[in-house]
């Protein structure tokens, strides 16, 4: 089964310096229908005026994924960690039994776009943790592993039964989504336009997968790329 989030359908917060498109129901946002999906709880699509961002807040039993699109954040945490994380770089903050961060744009010309993206751990009370990569596809590669559960291989892990692929297509490329026929997927789609058997996704477009196992997905236009989860 399908279900198609539209881009203009998310919930929207313009705070001036932060402009947020909330996919599930989020601070102020509330939406019965769309309080998460399985284990994933929160995609905000986030543009970070220069020099502004969230001052020091804190977060507990939550894993934290941060993809950058353009620009840079940064980031401190109470672990000790002080970081730039710029686009094409992936940031995980196992939040566990208390962490608390503040993340910045330092760029004083161009925006920090963003997707955080929130997924409940299997299991509470566990120590905090921080993960930093760069993940840069090879030329042809149009599926990429970038979070997968702890012990498995990938460049991130989370302690939770969900994998994080990135898809990058051209035009009239088709690509089967690793799913399982058990398990459930959800697509956020970054650029460009996808097609899913009759649905027709934009930038924007969130598609919730109920138990469709190898799902063939086809883009429709040049520089499309979306994220893939593999939810239990």
């Amino acid at each position: 089964m399908l279900l198609t989030r539209k881009s203009s359908d998310r919930g929207y917060a313009d705070h001036g310096w932060l402009k947020s498109w909330h996919s599930f129901s989020f601070a102020s946002y509330f939406d019965p229908r769309f309080m998460g999906f399985r284990q994933l709880r929160v995609i905000n699509q986030d543009i970070v005026a220069p020099g502004q961002g969230f001052p020091t807040h804190g977060h507990a039993d939550m894993e934290i994924i941060t993809v950058v699109l353009r620009g840079t954040i940064e980031h401190k945490d109470s672990m000790g960690n002080k970081e730039l994380v710029k686009a094409g770089e992936i940031q995980r903050m196992s939040a566990g039994t208390g962490v608390r961060h503040s993340e910045f744009n330092p760029s004083a010309s161009e925006d920090l776009e963003l997707l955080q993206i929130w997924i409940e751990p299997a299991e509470r009370g566990i120590e905090p943790s921080y993960e930093q990569v760069s993940v840069h596809p090879v030329d042809g590669e149009t599926l990429k592993l970038l979070v997968a559960p702890m012990k498995e291989e990938a460049p991130v892990h989370i302690h939770q039964s969900v994998r994080i692929y990135r898809a990058e297509l051209k035009a009239g490329q088709t690509l089967d989504l690793p799913l399982k026929a058990e398990r459930y997927g959800w697509i956020q789609l970054i650029s460009g336009e996808l097609s899913v058997r009759d649905e027709q996704l934009k930038a924007g477009d969130g598609l919730a997968i109920s138990r469709e196992a190898n799902l063939p997905v086809k883009a429709v236009a040049d520089g499309t790329a979306f994220l893939l989860f593999d939810l239990a």
